[in-house]
């Protein structure tokens, strides 16, 4: 069978639909756009990755070839790491890499303002959004329990059956139903049975580092495929670095360097960003011209601010028995009983999980904080390995306008400035931080720890094109579309005007279905015709 590159239709001329970006959203958006009969083209500045060619299971080959690993500028009293854990950079984005757990943001999510009096409410509800979670879970194929106590799975029933308990997940439950903590198995977009010519999960462990089996739905095996099936085109390695506008104030191209290194225009009747949410605000800021001279859809001045992650804390239990925690997916059991009250005077939350990591990135993770992790007692540590399990929590950070991504004076190897990312912690996630650490001390304990290694350390940017109904306080409407230029969409994390304290992709993809769904004039309206629709595809 021939490569899908080779076999995928190639559009020239003005096109229906330019996306940049095939993350979670552009995807998403490609594949539900094509079917609907537009022409269209995805333009991604990463690889086509084959899954059995290029991904191999060996930790040390895998560093770098999936990374955002050009400059960028990282300031601020918590500066982010803005390699891997931040941006993908390859045809699926975020998703060949992620952890594949796959969540549902809870109602309460939508109100923040409304319930704590800070950061913004969405311009939309958990109501709007369930339809779409109920098709992406059936079309990726999500797995997970039957008896999920939190939002989840169509009428809270997923697809797949969970993933098996392991045996480090059965000492940490242990200890949390003597606590009184109510866990249960992650949701994962990964099979556990065969589904469509993608294997069940083997259990390889190497989900942060390409999935070989393709047991894990990545954007790249599950919305690409459609996609391409439908009529999309999509372009690996071509960078876009500026939108320009007609003398009607509508987007009319993207200025992109192609796989050559060449100057390349796409016209198309509309242009969707969908670069996430540090590349998205770069490329508007860098599409200032006169008649947009703070950016272009920045009439509001708030592109790029309101930038916000999911600050986490981490701990890692040595256990006097080996129990082999990466013989696993990354992410084991989970609880979101402290999900709304993570910490005294603290009105939002955290989700805990069990965590996994392989050595190099075991080591690297924890050496920062424990700075007596060198020589002999870094030779220690390694030599039981396999003793070691991991707790993880996944906090909210409410959005503030000096988190923010703006234009550098440095620039990357073809000119364009670069972004300049700034992060500071408030108090609430340096309370959560210090209340999950101790909550996960106190579960390690009773599940019989012998030692315990601590670190921090941020995941998931998200924000700086946030969605809203007033024009001066946001950059796009609830179906985002821009508020200053009709037909250009933003649709990806950096739409979200709030976090929660969950993995963002099926969100990301839940919103790029709405999207789609109007631009096609078609808004599918109950969740029994999305999954209908689901079930066919």
């Amino acid at each position: 069978m021939k490569p899908m590159r080779d076999v995928m239709q190639r559009h020239s001329g003005r096109l229906d639909v330019c996306i940049v970006g095939a993350g979670a959203a552009g995807c998403t958006l490609a594949k539900t756009l094509a079917e609907g009969g537009m022409r269209v083209v995805v333009l991604e500045a990463g690889r086509w990755f084959d899954t059995q060619l290029d991904f191999v299971n060996d930790e040390l080959e895998m560093l770098g070839p999936l990374d955002w690993d050009d400059l960028r500028i990282s300031s601020g009293n918590n500066p982010l790491a803005l390699g891997r854990t931040t941006t993908g950079r390859a045809i699926g984005g975020s998703t060949v890499h992620f952890t594949a757990a796959k969540l549902r943001l809870h109602p309460s999510d939508f109100r923040l303002k409304t319930r704590t009096g800070q950061g913004a409410d969405w311009p939309l509800a958990y109501d709007d959004l369930e339809p779409y979670y109920d098709f992406a879970e059936e079309f990726v194929g999500v797995s997970g329990p039957l008896d999920y106590p939190w939002p989840g799975g169509p009428r809270g029933m997923y697809h797949q059956g969970e993933l098996p308990v392991q045996a480090v997940d059965q000492l940490f439950g242990k200890a949390m139903d003597t606590l009184g903590i109510k866990w249960r198995m992650t949701p994962h977009a990964i099979l556990t049975g065969a589904r469509e010519g993608r294997a069940p999960c083997m259990f390889y462990g190497f989900c942060v580092n390409g999935c070989k089996s393709d047991a894990k739905g990545s954007a790249l095996v599950t919305w690409v495929p459609a996609a391409v099936k439908a009529g999309a085109e999509f372009r690996e390695e071509c960078f876009a670095y500026s939108i320009e506008t007609d003398s009607n104030g509508k987007a009319a191209r993207v200025l992109y360097y192609d796989s050559d290194g060449k100057e390349q225009a796409q016209e198309a009747d509309t242009i969707i960003v969908s670069g996430y949410s540090i590349e998205t605000p770069r490329l508007l800021l860098n599409s200032a011209t006169g008649a947009h001279p703070q950016g272009l859809a920045n009439s509001s001045g708030v592109v790029g601010k309101f930038l916000h992650c999911h600050p986490a804390s981490e701990i890692a239990v040595r256990f006097e028995q080996p129990v082999d925690h990466f013989v696993t997916p990354p992410v084991g059991i989970l609880s979101q009983d402290f999900y709304e009250n993570g910490a005294d005077g603290v009105p939002v939350g955290y989700t805990l999980n069990r965590y996994a990591h392989f050595p190099i990135d075991f080591i690297t993770s924890f050496i920062s904080e424990n700075r007596d992790l060198w020589g002999a007692r870094l030779h220690e540590v390694m030599d039981q390995y396999t003793h070691w399990g991991i707790l993880a929590a996944m906090c909210e950070q409410p959005p503030r306008e000096d988190n923010r991504v703006t234009l550098a004076d440095q620039t990357d190897q073809r000119g364009i400035p670069v972004a300049h990312v700034e992060m500071s912690y408030g108090d609430w996630e340096t309370k959560l931080q210090a209340s999950s650490r101790a909550k996960m001390e106190q579960i390690a304990k009773e599940a019989g720890a012998q030692e315990i290694l601590y670190t921090k350390y941020a995941d998931h940017v998200l924000g700086t094109c946030r969605m809203g109904t007033d024009p001066t306080t946001s950059v796009v409407d609830p179906y985002c579309r821009s508020h200053d230029v009709p037909n250009l969409f933003i649709c990806d994390g950096s739409v979200f005007p709030s976090a929660g304290a969950v993995n963002p992709s099926l969100t990301i993809e839940a919103i790029a279905l709405r999207t789609a769904d109007h631009i096609l004039g078609k808004p599918i309206q109950s969740s029994d015709a999305r999954t209908a629709v689901a079930s066919k595809s």
